[in-house]
């Protein structure tokens, strides 16, 4: 098994975050971005997106069966989310083969971190982790920048 890896870099125009994770030949790579025209902070409702990108670098092919998050609100809130696949997809992803997609949360404080995991199976039926690094969730008034 390979030791996972995990690091955040800071780049692009915009400056946006981004984490990154690769285990067992799959690397999750998260950009969580805060919505200040969706939140509403007097009623403690702060919305953010997040924008998974899912990478086979490893030599064999996988699908993504399951999903599990621990979503962790600065106040105290943790909550568990677990379900099949991902946005009602379960992809496979051969070597080289890159699956994306976007989802949200909702806080109710400015700051939290979200982290988890999928279920994958390989084609030899067996099964294994894809880690997903944590990643923070910060309010700032600025733009949301998802030009």
């Amino acid at each position: 098994m390979a030791k996972p890896r995990f690091r955040r870099n800071v780049g692009g125009v915009n400056r946006r975050p981004f984490f990154y994770r690769e285990t067992d030949g799959i690397r999750i790579t998260v950009r969580p971005v805060y919505l200040p025209d969706q939140s509403s902070p007097a009623r403690r409702h702060f919305v953010f997106a997040y924008f998974v990108r899912i990478e086979n670098v490893g030599p064999d092919a996988a699908q993504l069966l399951t999903r599990r998050w621990l979503i962790h609100d600065s106040v105290g809130e943790d909550t568990e989310v677990e379900g099949d696949g991902v946005v009602g997809e379960q992809p496979r992803l051969e070597p080289g083969e890159v699956h994306e997609y976007q989802s949200f949360c909702v806080l109710r404080s400015r700051s939290g971190w979200m982290e988890g995991h999928y279920g994958f199976v390989r084609d030899d039926g067996e099964p294994f982790r894809g880690l997903i690094p944590r990643f923070e969730l910060e309010a700032s008034p600025e733009p949301s920048g998802l030009t």
